[in-house]
């Protein structure tokens, strides 16, 4: 009997309509003359699910609140519920991608069922398909359970040959049966018993409004009470560019991709007419990996803690803009945890949206040091990755809303290009695609201040893996 940690516990109990607890990533596969189809995804998925058995899985709650909710086997599991199909209008232009995405990550999953579902969406331009995965906080840890993108994922176009048995539910904890096996490992684990009854008097701490106080109203252009719709965003710019911005002035690409979000935000409130000044910033939930002992573990050998990060918005010149973004971030690089980028993009099996779901779980569990957005930024393989057979031309990182937060930004490098993913409260950021544009603009800044004589590392900095 496999339990939900306290961290799960707490993302199923936290999901609501305004506030799905569910991560999501978009993947645009290259078109092909015989483009990937439902029913062969189906098999695809089919022949997987046995590697991750969490997928067919169900959280249900014990009687008396003696546990946090346990992992059973669905005895009604079909696989129909969970892999879906969808088309856009033609012509299958982005703008109408944007907005079924928008609408299906909105969408709650049904908790009565697996956490996850994958949606196959056909009649894009160019005659490309497009699959969306969801999946629960609860059912993505990054440790035990990885994301189903990391599953499909291959480095050739000759998929594995994975064995494949016949599945049927493990039955019996129901009712008393349930209750006497929460028992007996409470009483063989008495410290997880603890840790279990400390979560449920947090549990009973948040719902009296007495203990917890008076809650803040929202606060700034990127905070406000979520609604139950969402809209979404991409951009896809190269990598080149970050990596010449890197050179002429120094720092990272991640240093780089920081600060253009942070000089994309600027130009965004100055469309909205709101105040700039000096001094305007947002602090910034951004979680990085590390080989430290603390931190969310993942099942690739490192662990992810969040960095809180002042994005220096006010700053006009966006040269100065980055050199804040390095300085900021230089403690992390000199303690010797940070894990170099291209060594997380080498790992074997790496799939960015695993990475992406720890990220976004670290952020939740840090809810309390007051960041207004989270930005998770994880690179990816340079050569190309395929999916049932066909190839990935691009992906897009969707990280869920929580709090007050309106909008919240997943980067992810793949093949030469940086990618970003837009999410935000539909009612609140009605021009999400007016932010995203800025954020090109801010990179077209940075760009330009490159000078045309090339670009090497400033004297006296070493140039960095990323």
């Amino acid at each position: 009997m496999e339990r939900l940690s306290p961290l799960d516990a707490m993302f199923l109990s936290q999901d609501s309509a305004s506030a799905p607890r569910q991560i999501a990533s978009l993947a645009i596969l290259e078109p092909d003359d015989r483009p990937l189809d439902h029913d062969r995804l189906i098999q695809v998925i089919s022949e997987r699910l046995d590697i991750v058995p969490r997928y067919r899985q169900v959280p249900r709650k014990v009687p008396g609140g003696l546990s946090t909710p346990v992992w059973v086997d669905d005895d009604a599991f079909d696989i129909s519920h969970h892999v879906r199909r969808s088309a856009l209008p033609k012509p299958g232009t982005r703008d109408a991608l944007h907005e079924l995405v928008g609408r299906l990550i909105a969408r709650r999953l049904d908790l009565d069922r697996p956490l996850w579902e994958l949606y196959l969406i056909e009649g894009l331009e160019n005659g490309a398909v497009a699959l969306l995965f969801k999946a629960h906080q609860a059912l993505v840890d990054g440790s035990e359970t990885i994301d189903l993108a990391q599953v499909l994922l291959e480095e050739t176009a000759h998929e594995r040959d994975i064995p494949h048995a016949d599945w049927s539910p493990r039955t019996g904890l129901h009712g008393v049966n349930l209750v006497a096996a929460t028992l007996d490992r409470n009483l063989r684990h008495p410290g997880e018993a603890l840790r279990i009854t400390e979560h449920n008097l947090g549990r009973v701490a948040r719902a009296l409004p007495f203990l917890r106080g008076p809650s803040a109203p929202p606060r700034g252009i990127l905070s406000a009470e979520l609604s139950r719709h969402r809209r979404f965003a991409s951009i896809a710019t190269d990598l080149e560019e970050f990596r010449r911005v890197r050179e002429e002035h120094g720092g990272t690409v991640n240093d780089v991709i920081l600060a253009t979000i942070a000089g994309g935000i600027r130009g965004w409130m100055l469309t909205r007419a709101e105040q700039v000044s000096a001094k305007t910033s947002f602090r910034a939930m951004v979680p990085m990996s590390v080989v430290s002992d603390d931190g969310l573990p993942t099942s690739l050998g490192s662990k992810v803690r969040g960095h809180l990060l002042s994005l220096p918005v006010g700053e006009s010149n966006p040269v100065v803009r980055l050199h804040q973004v390095s300085y900021a971030l230089k403690d992390h690089r000199e303690t010797g945890s940070a894990v170099a980028a291209n060594k997380l993009a080498n790992l074997p099996g790496f799939a960015t949206s695993t990475f992406h779901a720890v990220g976004a779980r670290v952020a939740a569990a840090e809810s309390g040091r007051g960041h207004q957005i989270v930005i998770t930024n994880v690179p990816g393989p340079q050569d190309p990755v395929y999916m049932a057979g066909e190839a990935v031309a691009e992906v897009y990182p969707c990280i869920p809303l929580s709090g007050n937060r309106a909008i919240s930004i997943g980067v992810t490098s793949y093949r030469g290009k940086v990618f970003f993913g837009l999410v935000a409260d539909r009612d609140a950021v009605p021009d999400v695609a007016v932010l995203a544009q800025c954020i090109r603009d801010a990179l077209a800044e940075l760009v330009e201040s490159v000078s045309a004589k090339g670009s090497r590392a400033p004297r006296g900095r070493q140039r960095p893996q990323r």
